[in-house]
Order: C-alpha cells, then structure tokens, then sequence
C-alpha cells in the first residue's frame, strides 16, 4: 500500500470518521482506523461495533492495499502536519506499520492487519430510498435531539422510522417530550418498512451531512433487517438497529386545544433565552401566561431568593386565556428547532402538554409536517 494526498484531506477524512472510533473497546482492533487503497481513492473506515462511517478521500494510489492504524495516533500526527502540503504514506514491506512523510517529517507508526478488522455490511439487494441531504438534515436536527440518553427504556434511545408513500418519517422520545416530522422520498419504489436507529446514529449522520449537496442521500436496510445505511456523498454510515417496541406516539399528540397562538420565533426565542437564565437558578421552570384579552404571550421565570423576570410579547390568540408551564431547556430546544418567522403553541390547561408547529405562508392553521409536544412542569399559579 502507497498513497499520498492532502494534509487537508487526510484531515477532513479522519475527522469524519473519528466519533465511531472505540473509546474502551473489548475489542482492540476497533481503536484503530482501517485504510485501504482502490483506484485513485483512498477509504478510511472506523467501527464501534454499533456504528461504522467510511469516507473517502481524493489521492494519488502507487500500490493498492490495505492496513489498520491507531486511531488517535494518526489522528493527532496528521493533524500536527502543516495544511495544504502532500502526505506520503507507505506500507512497510513485510511489516504491519506504516512510514509518512510530509516536508521534512518523517514517522512510523505499527498497526494491525486489516483481515483482523470488522467486516463493514453492504449495501441491501433492494433499492434504497432516495432523500434530499438538505431536507434530511432538517429533520434530524429537529428529530434527533429528543431521544432520551438514559437506558432506563431502550427503544427511547433510538429515532424510530417509518418509509411509506414515497415519504420517511422520523420520531422520537424521551418520556417527557416528542418530536415527529416527515420528508418526501424520490425515485423510491413502493417500500414500506420500519426500524428504531440510535439517537447517536441520527446525529452523527446530521453531522456528516453537507446540506449544499446536490446529490441526494440514498437510505436502506440490511436484508437481515438489523442495520441500517446511510450513503451520501463520499462518506457511507452503517448502524445497527434498537429492537423492541416503540411508542405509538400518534396517540401521544393532542388532536384539539381550547387555545392556539401565534407568535414571532425571534421575539419569542429572545425572550425563553432571558428567562433560562433565572431559571437555571431555580426549578429550571417557565411559565407561560396566554391572555386573549391583551393579546400577549407572558414569559415569567425566577430564581429563588436571587430574582425574577417577566417579558409580554404580542402574540395573535385564539381561544380562550392558558397558563402552562414547561422545562426551560426542553422549550428552548423546541423553540430553535423551528425555523418559520411565526410559530404555533397548541395548550388546553396547565395539566395538558403544548404542541409546538410552524405556521405555514399563507396557512391559517400550523404546519402538520414537524410537531414537537412538551409535558407541562405542575407549578403553583
């Protein structure tokens, strides 16, 4: 195996890569990145087990081959290399290490033969849907964030998915919120399936999209039906899947509310922003005062004992007057999810969750395509 290419390149690849990179592994050789040369690119592959993400990158291929090498160490060496000048890097002859030059450094690191390293599963038989990398980032920056991080419940650590009629919807949960939305699938043949990817899938997947991409994202499941694939550009995640039972969560959305308001997001985004602070030094609560009659949202928080803060923002209601409260952090989450300049608040009593949506130009009620609800916090008014 000998290649060289761009200090940048080799960066941007291994920096793609790095967060499937096996922290405390039972198996060693996941603490290593597996390179491999074909035509004129050059493939870097990392695995956990649970997830694995392939790049590759542009280079100059002398020999064809393939080598694992410590993850960190290259990691850190490659990145210590000046930007914008060649790398060398060659296998040495008889041996598992490899040599790299660039200007006048010159090291070698040991590896592991790469027969050694995790088999990567392959794309399914059947024809994968076909996404837009804008629209799925979208979604999982939306979705994503909601799925709970402790293990207490499994399936909650995972964004279920649900392919049909030519669209994808994604949802997830925590207990204590939800998020739903749904992206339109082309040139898909009529598929019809579901799984549950981890949450940390979603966002590396998030994270790894470039969203002024033309090319659409193309997603499948194994045939074993227990990964899934993620290919874009360059770049192709593979993850297992959670097993077990997801929430009907279509039952958890409120399909009416006594009250609907419409409020500005920025003015509004401003104002949960202020009032975090003084909830952070208290019960990490905001309370929300919907009044009909002014026709204003008020955005009340306090620190006991410290201080308090309250800010009225005009709001377009409907329905009658509303308290609830929610958890700061969970609103402010919501709140920079939407991206409309006018955003509706669903309520119906302090003891009823909110549903946050956007509203649509040109629509007089919210947008159905994302739906975010929120259990209230029990305060005393």
């Amino acid at each position: 195996m000998e290649f060289s290419c761009l200090q940048d390149n080799l960066s941007k690849g291994l920096a793609n890569v790095s967060r499937a990179v096996a922290q405390r592994a039972p198996l060693p050789i996941t603490q290593n990145v597996l390179i491999e040369t074909e035509d004129s690119k050059i493939k870097i592959t990392a695995t956990n087990l649970e997830i694995a993400i392939s790049t590759w990158i542009s280079g100059t291929v002398s020999e064809t081959g393939s080598l694992t090498i410590p993850a960190r160490m290259f990691t850190d060496f490659i990145n210590s290399l000046p930007s914008g000048e060649q790398v060398e890097i060659k296998k040495i002859k008889d041996k598992a290490s490899v040599e790299i030059k660039c200007n006048s450094y010159k090291g070698r690191i040991s590896g592991t033969d790469s027969e050694e390293f995790p088999p990567i599963p392959e794309a399914t038989e059947d024809p994968p849907i076909s996404v837009s990398a804008a629209s799925l980032k979208k979604s999982l920056r939306r979705v994503a964030l909601v799925a709970a991080t402790d293990d207490s419940r499994p399936v909650l650590m995972g964004v279920k998915i649900e392919i049909a009629e030519n669209n994808i919807t994604f949802a997830a949960a925590d207990g204590f919120r939800l998020a739903v939305d749904k992206v339109e699938t082309f040139d898909s043949p009529d598929v019809k399936s579901s799984a549950i990817v981890p949450g940390k899938t979603m966002l590396e997947v998030e994270r790894l999209i470039d969203e002024s991409s033309k090319e659409n994202i193309q997603i499948a499941i194994t045939d074993s039906s227990n990964q899934i694939l993620f290919i874009m550009d360059n770049v192709q995640v593979v993850s297992q899947l959670i097993q077990g039972q997801f929430p009907d969560y279509e039952k958890l959305i409120p399909n009416s509310s006594t009250t609907q308001t419409y409020v500005d997001r920025k003015k509004f985004l401003e104002s949960v922003r202020a009032a975090s602070i003084f909830a952070r030094d208290g019960s990490g609560i905001i309370k929300l005062v919907i009044d009909n009659g002014s026709k204003k949202i008020s955005v009340l928080s306090n620190a006991e004992e410290i201080g308090d803060l309250e800010n009225d923002i005009d709001a377009d209601i409907h329905g009658e007057e509303s308290k609830v409260a929610f958890n700061s952090r969970f609103l402010q989450d919501v709140v920079s999810a939407l991206d409309a300049d006018i955003i509706r608040l669903d309520t119906s009593s302090p003891s009823s969750p909110g549903v946050f949506t956007e509203k649509s130009d040109g629509d007089a009620g919210g947008s159905t395509t994302y739906r975010h609800v929120i259990m209230p916090m029990f305060v005393q008014w």
